[in-house]
């Protein structure tokens, strides 16, 4: 398993992922998101209409950057990439990062039209400090 069991315990916290994907010139595009973990992958979720999206489909490499909320001069570094795209038409795993973050049942954000999916990353490689 590439993640550190000395870092693991990061992954069920409320921490923010930044992930950064590759853009369709090159350029590197990195933006915060919830996000799950199953023991083995890391989950966050896109509307169809973001850059991210588009980005994952043209290019599967991913890194994300996660901050230990309880000390931030520790983190966890995953390399990795996008195993599948799930769609979630009944916002199951919006709703689960919505009550891991907000302790809400519904994602509040929701607007008509938006088409959700899940982003699933293998990690392949890990860096960790702290």
């Amino acid at each position: 398993m590439p993640i550190p069991e000395s870092h693991v315990d990061i992954l069920d916290k409320k921490a923010f992922a930044s992930v950064a994907t590759i853009g369709p010139n090159g350029e590197p595009q990195n933006n915060p998101v919830w996000f799950g973990w199953d023991g083995s992958k890391i989950r966050f979720s896109q509307t169809t209409t973001r850059q991210k999206y588009r980005n994952v489909h043209a290019d599967g490499r991913v890194a994300l950057s996660i901050l230990d909320p309880d000390d931030p001069y520790r983190y966890l570094e995953v390399r990795g990439v996008v195993e599948d795209v799930e769609n979630d038409p009944d916002l199951a795993f919006i709703h689960s990062m919505a009550l891991k973050y907000l302790g809400l049942d519904r994602y509040p954000w929701h607007q008509p039209g938006d088409e959700r999916v899940v982003i699933v990353v293998e990690p392949t490689h890990t860096t960790t400090m702290g």
